[in-house]
């Protein structure tokens, strides 16, 4: 029978009755851990014990139950909880083997449950309530027995193991004694940052972590380290399991550095598509790999062809789902992760200039007015021949009659559209790659060809005319739009007004509604023009595709949802390629230590400059050592560069 100053077993705890009220008992047990730590201060005023009040069911009698059933009239010594798990007893180990020894050396017992109450008397012939906890713990953690709970009686029940399960235990103990051991000598291997060529097996989760795969890590945990992406990039550099040249972006942000992998299929052979004559024209950068588009003038109308994926990528096919999923093709320096397979590129010809004498394209015929505005757009299903230039081969031809025009119509609409209130931004740009073999960057500044203004002009019109095509039609589309900027009231010269211009622009928006886009000038628009590489884009073409088969038209909360799913990966791709420019441009600063640059002045944050570093297109912010005046170039370099926090410290030299 439980009563006041019985030793307990509570929560797997020792613990002592202090009260009894009928079936209520109230009982200080340890709330800490039983830590040889903890044992040493269980004296101290400090030591968090706890008073609970339980019901027998939640208890467990280990003292003294054996002296009452002997003596109704024993009375139970008073004992501290203090001096109860402060007891020790070093032969207690040597004591439990001994009573499992003879237990097993009779055959009556030898697998026999017995109670503790047993037991005890087994292991101390001195047991008492100050050993209790003592002796009970020191059998509950032997191999020798197993607890087998609470019998029918109330009392803890032990077996005795046989040999060949305590001989196999041990080793299992030894095993992860030996693993603890081990993962001890690499910790400290790890705060040394000197990694032997086995560790990095057990580097898994700080990898996982920095690639965000994972918000923890085990291992930085156990040496004291903050778990984020960023220490445990820094993590993987200092011990050299990283190179300067791992970008962890893309993984990161949850995107594949891989193209799509599953094919195509072959468009329909027996589609009737529009044989047009003449050569059209795919003009782009030369390290494009993205032949999507082609223009030309055929004396009466402005053509624009683009690629047809549409024709093979029906809407919730797998592949669009899979594309849906992407958003957009990956661009990083090291290369592109493409939204549809590598193939969508040359075989079918559903990229332009593809291996066909011809190649399949959506093509948007605009008619225009005298003044060079957009009188007519009708959408076809053709069949072109396309070759491919770069914008400088487009350049030393542009006098030639069929570039002149093209040039001509460019220059007229670019003029429209600032009538209309276009704003025209123009920040550095610059173009990054990274050799396959070697990991050295470089880093290019791009020099606007004046083809490549001609071919975004090209661009805009063909989204203006599509938008008015699926207006006329009432097509569900996807029209984009933008407010009109917060132009301040002088704009100043140079690059110190490009930022204001950025600074004044609202974000754009997308809906089923022509809205006016005033970024641009123009007044109902769409984009149309990648459907190989943006998703909305291929949105538009299946939308434009069903309408021309006569087939049932995604409706507009259907083609919103897909959109909004698209565009979601889409910024995912993009925040990716930020970082990853970033990062290679760090590592371009790295490998190249001297490096020196100029910086621009475009505005002023109290002590601080925000500068343009033209070479890289990045903007700084820089201390002011001197008195500047807006687009004044200095001469800077870099310090402190922080390749896990993508951070660089420029200062003027």
């Amino acid at each position: 029978m439980i009563k006041k100053n019985c030793v307990v077993l509570y929560k797997n705890s020792p613990a002592v009755v202090v009260d009894c009220d009928k079936d209520k008992f109230e009982v200080k047990y340890c709330s800490f851990a039983l830590t040889k730590e903890n044992i040493e201060k269980a004296g101290s005023k400090n030591c968090p014990f706890a008073v609970q009040k339980v019901r027998e069911k939640d208890i467990q009698l280990l003292y003294p139950s054996i002296a009452e059933s002997a003596d109704p009239a024993f009375a139970v010594p008073q004992i501290s909880i203090e001096k109860l798990i402060s007891f020790t007893d070093d032969a207690l180990e040597s004591k439990v083997a001994e009573a499992w020894e003879l237990l097993s050396m009779d055959e009556s017992t030898k697998d026999a449950a017995i109670s503790f109450d047993e037991l005890s008397l087994l292991v101390d012939n001195n047991f008492s309530a100050a050993n209790s906890w003592a002796v009970f713990n020191a059998v509950n953690s032997s191999l020798c027995f197993k607890n087998n709970g609470t019998g029918a009686d109330a009392q803890i029940l032990f077996v005795p193991r046989r040999q060949e399960e305590i001989d196999s235990l041990k080793a299992k103990a030894d095993a992860k004694e030996n693993e603890g051991r081990l993962r001890a000598e690499f910790l400290e291997r790890l705060k040394a940052r000197k990694l032997l060529p086995e560790d990095s097996i057990h580097m898994g989760d700080v990898e996982a972590l920095a690639l965000g795969k994972t918000d923890k890590s085990r291992t930085m945990a156990d040496i004291s380290i903050g778990q984020t992406p960023e220490k445990a990039h820094k993590l993987l550099l200092d011990t050299g399991l990283w190179e300067i040249t791992r970008n962890p972006y893309p993984l990161r942000w949850g995107l594949s550095m891989q193209s799509a992998s599953e094919g195509l299929v072959s468009p329909p052979q027996d589609e009737q598509r529009l044989e047009l004559d003449g050569t059209f024209y795919a003009i782009d950068n030369a390290w494009s790999s993205d032949p999507d588009d082609a223009v030309g003038f055929d004396g009466k109308y402005l053509w624009v062809h683009i690629a047809d994926p549409a024709s093979t990528v029906t809407p919730d096919s797998s592949i669009d789902i899979a594309a849906r999923n992407r958003g957009a093709t990956l661009y990083i320096p090291e290369g592109a992760s493409r939204m549809l397979c590598e193939n969508s590129l040359s075989d079918y010809a559903l990229g332009l200039c593809g291996p066909d004498q011809k190649s399949l394209a959506l093509s948007f015929r605009l008619e225009l007015d005298e003044k060079g505005a957009i009188a007519d757009c009708q959408v076809f299903k053709t069949r072109v021949k396309v070759e491919c230039i770069t914008y400088n081969q487009a350049d030393d031809r542009k006098d030639e009659p069929q570039f002149k025009v093209l040039f001509d119509i460019a220059d007229r609409n670019r003029k429209r559209r600032m009538a209309n209130g276009s704003v025209e931004i123009q920040m550095p740009e610059s173009h990054i790659t990274v050799d396959p073999e070697t990991k050295k960057v470089s880093i290019v500044p791009v020099v606007r060809p004046e083809a490549a203004s001609m071919i975004q002009e090209m661009m805009l019109m063909a989204g203006e005319g599509a938008a008015h095509f699926a207006f006329k039609n009432q097509i569900p589309f996807p029209y984009i739009s933008q407010e009109s900027p917060d132009l301040p009231e002088k704009v100043r010269e140079g690059l110190a007004g490009q930022l204001q211009l950025v600074k004044s622009m609202h974000k754009r928006s997308v809906g089923v509604t022509p809205m006016a886009h005033a970024g641009i000038g123009i007044g109902m628009y769409s984009q149309v023009t990648s459907p190989l590489r943006r998703y909305s884009d291929l949105v538009a073409h299946m939308q434009l595709r069903a309408f021309l088969d006569g087939r049932k038209l995604i409706d507009k909360d259907t083609m919103l949802e897909k959109i909004s799913a698209g565009d979601e990966a889409a910024i995912a791709c993009k925040k990716a390629e930020r970082k990853s420019n970033l990062h290679w441009t760090l590592v371009y600063l790295l490998q190249n230590p001297q490096w020196e640059g100029e910086a621009v002045l475009m505005d002023i944050k109290g002590k601080d400059g925000i500068f343009m570093i033209s070479e890289f297109a990045q903007q700084a912010t820089i201390p002011l050592t001197q008195t500047l005046n807006f687009n004044d170039v200095v001469r800077v370099k870099a310090s402190n560069i922080n390749l896990p926090e993508l951070t660089v410290d420029y200062v003027i030299v």
